[in-house]
């Protein structure tokens, strides 16, 4: 791909932004960076980037920047809608996300993982059995290190693994992965989206360009996934918990069964150190993406024996008066609380933050069958008490810490302390790891 001497905007200067500005300067690119955010909240990047020939429009966009450049590579931040990307397209300008920029100069295999849950944990997992199976490995998309940081370094990478988000798949044109998976699809982001299905169109972006030399990972359990997978080009590797499959990989009783192409192997969970079915889910999709490129049977189910749950994923935090308190920070979407509730039984659940838009109807059930207390916090409060609180014994906070308080008063010995938010933390917190830090500190302090 030639860059030397190209005018590039780089829309959006948070961490990708950066990384790709970098790249592109390095490249002999005429580069350009533009951001809402002015001179002073982004002092610590244009630092960053001193000595590099950028020219720098900030706390603004200026139209001409925009119809004036040969390429421009949108940010994950940046909205689809911008209209000044909508006058851009129309003038014929070609604009790329930045996984599009970096896939087309990787030449190494490449994983990608999407979904609305699961991702970080499957992503993680499929790059430390990657690594435990001896292959070079990059590891890296919407977690970590941006994909064109690979490219910049010049490193020799014999396996690439990459979270996808919904956004970053917004701008692709060739983005291919040897596979990719679907973990999972429940309403988030609509705050984002006009609607469900153009989220949902957006993920399933991950395909579009994939051949029959290709595999797709997907979720049989999932009626949405299933439903909208068939009729990809790529080969279907699906994985389910509920159900035999003839070809995919598939847990009953207590073993894992991968079958593929007539050949079958098969993994006893006893030692596995994640615990619950979310979590099963997301190891059968990490051995499908490995198996089907060159690991060992062996070495693969060795490593994911040995994983431990990442930070803020149903992290278990501590015992206390015969209950047990579980983080579980990560969760902010209907979906991933769902799977949360199915993992335990006679729940205080915590709940509550910044509403996203989505309907909270997908928990009725569970909350019914599994939540003995709930106690809702923050802003989406008021509508989860609408739509919720008639079904179990329902209470308010003021804070996280009362709610925490609350908790131990109200949970009977052999119930479980769930903090499993179904919204984002921009209500209270600055992020979901100050929250999660907040529960913790909260627990421990009982």
């Amino acid at each position: 791909m030639e860059l030397k001497n190209k005018h590039i905007l780089v829309v959006g200067m948070a961490r990708t932004g950066v990384s790709v500005a970098r790249f592109l300067a390095g490249r002999g690119a005429r580069v350009s960076a533009t951001d809402m955010h002015d001179e002073t909240a982004l002092a610590g990047v244009v630092a960053e980037l001193e000595g590099l020939d950028i020219r720098w429009t900030l706390g603004r966009h200026d139209e001409a920047d925009f119809l004036g450049s040969d390429l421009i590579v949108v940010s994950p931040g940046v909205p689809m809608d911008h209209p000044l990307l909508a006058k851009a397209a129309t003038s014929g300008i070609e604009i790329v996300s930045e996984i599009e920029l970096a896939s087309r100069l990787i030449t190494a295999p490449l994983v990608a993982i999407t979904g609305t849950n699961g991702k970080t944990t499957t992503t993680t997992l499929i790059g430390e059995i990657f690594k435990g199976n001896g292959f070079t490995t990059y590891v890296g998309g919407n977690i970590g290190d941006p994909l064109i940081e690979l490219v910049e370094s010049g490193q020799p990478a014999e396996r690439v693994v990459a979270e996808i988000s919904s956004f970053q798949l917004e701008w692709i044109s060739s983005f291919r992965p040897q596979v990719a998976a679907l973990l999972n699809l429940s309403e988030d982001h609509l705050d984002r989206y006009a609607s469900y299905q153009e989220y949902i169109d957006a993920k399933l972006r991950i395909f579009e360009n994939q051949t029959g030399n290709d595999y797709a990972v997907v979720n049989r359990d999932d009626a949405l996934v299933w439903k909208s997978a068939q009729g990809l080009k790529a080969r279907l590797i699906p994985f389910s918990r509920k159900q035999e499959l003839e070809e995919g990989i598939f847990h009953r009783d207590g073993v894992i069964t991968f079958r593929h192409n007539g050949h079958e192997e098969n993994f006893p969970t006893d030692a596995i150190r994640l615990q619950g079915v979310h979590n099963l889910e997301n190891i059968m999709a990490a051995l499908a993406c490995t198996l089907l490129l060159g690991c060992s049977p062996e070495a693969s189910i060795a490593v994911a024996r040995d994983f431990e749950s990442l930070h803020h994923r149903m992290e278990f935090v501590r015992k206390f008066k015969g209950v047990g308190y579980y983080e579980d920070s990560k969760a902010t979407n209907v979906g991933s609380v769902e799977k949360a509730l199915e993992s335990f039984d006679n729940i205080t659940l915590i709940a509550g933050g910044k509403d996203k838009g989505g309907s909270y109807a997908p928990l009725v059930a569970l909350v019914q069958e599994r939540v003995r207390h709930l106690i809702l916090i923050g802003e989406a409060a008021d509508r989860m008490q609408l739509e919720l609180g008639s079904l179990t014994d329902t209470h308010r906070a003021a804070t996280l810490e009362e709610a925490v308080w609350l908790a131990s008063k109200i949970t009977a010995s052999g119930g479980t302390v769930l903090m499993s938010p179904a919204c984002s933390s921009f209500d209270m917190f600055k992020d979901y790891e100050e929250r999660a830090q907040r529960f913790i500190t909260a627990v421990k302090g009982l």
